[in-house]
């Protein structure tokens, strides 16, 4: 009987390989790059062609490679970076696996071209399909140059997986935002289909941050330090906030992470300050013993593993609230505690003490400035009791006799024997929705513009989605075009959102676009871009109504389709029964 267990040949090995490591060409571009700084390069270049499907050639001056070396190079599990157990355990480089370069080769036609500096000449080597077919001497300078075509040629299913040119160069450019972030000190240039996107020249964090990602953002230092880790880099402030964590850069010892770990400290730090669903824009390079992180979790290394996680967790969540508390724009904002774990507090503590100021701060503020009920003028008076026919064609809300306003966000509200309370903000946003879908029904929505058209700096993603739903964005009464580079000109606005920031508007609906996709129902995607509109058309946080605005707020509220909840799913109102009340109060 013969054995059903085989062993697999190197090429279809490579090829399993190469679906854990090449997932798209950033993949091999982030690949290649990474190689390319663990040689020491101070200039990278980057060129592509159909979205990297057609071209990908990086060239880099790092020290270069022999030719027997760049030979060995091209072997599965062949590197130069560690050699035993306990190199694995304190990885300093970005790469070490030794499976990029032959898995890369196993799905492309790969040149590469590698000279070093003691040698004449250099060496060129040219692969398909991991296969080796020529190996050449050739004139260069030194360093390496990696040439992939026709990336996935012989297999089709992955090629059919890819999407767009577009999009695969966007994912590319956002890549390379991130490796020029992580060594502000080289020289990255990006060109696609023969366009140069980005170029960006040695500098400090700051103004490499400032020149990819911040250009109209505020940045603060971040810097500390414990015995579980180093931290540094910049914050923005909340107004530079985005609907996704696109803007959160984080580093571990250089190399870029999605570490969920990390991205709770730093939302735990900025949630006194930023509402639900918003997330900062920041840059922070956090450094340890390389013993005391995992890299080797994931083949692609975005993944990591920490010895110590609550304290690297305590520390980047202290750092952050120390620079928070200090910065300008939070004079008159009241920053959580610093997190127990490093400054000694306990959860009870802090939970005291944040209860005990807030007290402190009620007994010593005048009255004026105590939470309190807005009440009208007049001192109200129940109305006599009519006929039910007399309140036939009232709308429900519009029958609910206003007591007052609470804290300038709630108005409470009586009916019969319930005490009605309204939140105001998300009543406000359904009434605005359930308008702007009427309007987008017949026509489209009115649009203003601007007598100073605005300039918006996208990302790579951001551009490319933009560019595929704008025949969406145009009915929503945004009237915009390119303006060179990731740059776009924005000439018209929604009318209703003219006097809001309509910027980060712009970038919320991307967001929310690109998170849909295509496919999703146009249904779908109408309702929340229009949701999205309506939220940042109305006044956020506390406003002061008078009884009027009350009463006409409630008369819209019937005029519209509406429901019991905003379009993002909170509750508009709340019922209190009288008998509850009184249950309550012992009168029962």
């Amino acid at each position: 009987m013969a054995p059903r267990v085989r062993i697999l040949s190197e090429s279809l090995a490579n090829k399993i390989a190469a679906g854990e490591v090449v997932e798209r060409p950033a993949s091999v571009v982030k690949e290649l790059l990474e190689n390319a700084l663990d040689a020491g390069a101070t200039d990278i270049r980057l060129e592509i062609n159909a979205g990297g499907r057609r071209l990908i050639r990086v060239i880099d001056n790092g020290h270069g490679m022999s030719r027997e070396d760049a030979l060995l190079a091209l072997e599965r599990h062949a590197t130069s970076k560690i050699t035993s157990d306990h190199d694995l355990e304190t990885i300093a480089t970005l790469g070490f696996r030794g499976e990029a370069l032959p898995s890369i080769a196993s799905v492309s036609r790969l040149r590469l071209k590698s000279r070093t500096s003691d040698s004449i000449e250099g060496a060129e080597i040219a692969l398909e399909g991991g296969v080796v077919r020529s190996v050449t001497a050739c004139g260069m300078a030194v360093g390496t140059e990696l040439t992939v075509e026709q990336l996935f040629f012989n297999t089709p299913a992955r090629l059919k997986f890819l999407r767009s040119a577009e999009t695969e160069a966007a994912h590319v450019g956002d890549l390379m935002v991130r490796m020029a972030i992580s060594r502000p000190d080289v020289s990255f240039s990006y060109q696609n289909d023969g366009r140069e996107l980005l170029r960006v020249s040695p500098s400090s964090l700051q103004q490499r941050l400032q020149k990819l990602v911040a250009r109209d953002a505020d940045l603060f230092p971040v810097a500390g330090e414990t015995a579980a880790a180093r931290i540094s880099g910049f914050l923005a402030a909340p107004s530079a906030a985005r609907s996704t964590t696109a803007a959160m850069f984080t580093y571990i010892n250089g190399r870029f992470v999605r570490d969920k770990v990390i991205q709770h400290a730093i939302m735990q730090a900025f949630r006194p300050i930023l509402e639900k669903g918003r997330y900062p824009l920041v840059a922070l390079f956090i450094e340890l013993p390389t013993g005391e992180v995992d890299v080797n979790v994931h083949p692609t290394k975005h993944e990591v593993r920490f010895r110590r996680q609550s304290q690297v967790h305590d520390t980047i969540a202290g750092v952050l609230e120390e620079v928070l508390r200090e910065s300008p724009w939070l004079q008159r904002r009241e920053v959580l505690p610093p997190s127990a774990g490093l400054h000694g507090h306990t959860p009870l503590q802090t939970h005291r003490a944040g209860v005990q100021q807030a007290l402190d701060r009620f007994m010593a503020a005048p009255p004026s400035a105590a939470p309190r009920v807005y009440e009208p003028a007049t001192v109200y008076q129940p109305p006599p009791e009519q006929p039910a026919a007399a309140t036939t064609d009232c709308g429900y809300f519009s029958s609910l006799s206003v007591i007052g306003q609470f804290r300038a966000a709630y108005i409470l509200c009586q009916a019969d024997d319930r005490l009605v309370i309204i939140d105001q903000h998300a009543a406000y946003e359904r009434v605005r929705f359930e308008q702007l879908k009427a309007g987008f029904a017949t026509g489209g929505i009115e649009s203003q513009r601007l007598l100073l058209p605005d300039t918006l700096e996208l990302s790579f993603s951001e551009a490319d989605t933009l560019r595929r739903y704008l025949n969406l964005l145009e009915p929503l009464g945004f009237e915009l075009e390119e303006f060179g580079g990731q740059t776009w000109r924005i000439n018209a606005v929604p009318r209703i959102v003219a006097e809001q920031k309509h910027c980060g508007l712009l970038r919320d609906l991307l967001a929310e676009l690109a998170e849909q996709g295509s496919s999703s129902s146009f249904d779908l995607v109408r309702d929340d871009l229009l949701a999205r509109v309506a939220c940042h058309s109305v006044v956020r946080g506390t406003h002061p109504l008078d009884r009027r605005q009350m009463e006409e707020l409630l008369k819209a509220m019937d005029a519209t389709d509406f429901s019991a909840h905003c379009p993002h799913g909170r509750p508009v109102s709340h019922e209190i029964p009288l008998r509850e009340l009184e249950k309550f109060f012992n009168r029962t």
